[in-house]
């Protein structure tokens, strides 16, 4: 889909939104099924944030996944990044942009990890 100047603005597939270019930045954010489709494509630990059992339903819904709850992280991942959060079996439970890298999600006990965008559930 195209803006109104003539740019890419979303990347769509059977109807389905699989990511959106930022106009701030250029950089793309991912919908669910464009993240699906990289757990399909990529193996892990590429781009993933791997949480709890206990807190996936909470990602699900679409809530902020927090640094106490992540289990891994790819080391690779930078602040501003997008990331899919997992469970241990490699089930999507959301999409979003982490805060920290992925080393700090490991060391720090409190705060947000990942910006949750979407959850699998949210719709």
């Amino acid at each position: 889909m195209y803006s109104r100047t003539g740019r890419v603005r979303q990347v769509l597939s059977g109807g389905q939104r699989l990511a959106t270019v930022r106009a701030s930045d250029g950089r793309l954010t991912l919908g669910i099924a464009g993240a699906r489709r990289l757990v399909e494509a990529l193996p892990p630990p590429a781009y993933r944030v791997v949480i709890l059992p206990d807190v996936a339903d909470f990602a699900r819904d679409g809530k902020n996944a927090f640094c106490r709850h992540v289990v891994s992280a790819d080391p690779e991942i930078r602040a501003g990044d997008e990331v899919l959060v997992v469970t241990g079996d490699d089930d999507l439970c959301a999409t979003g942009t982490a805060v920290l890298s992925g080393a700090e999600m490991l060391v720090f006990n409190y705060g947000v990890a990942v910006k949750v965008r979407e959850g699998v559930n949210a719709r």
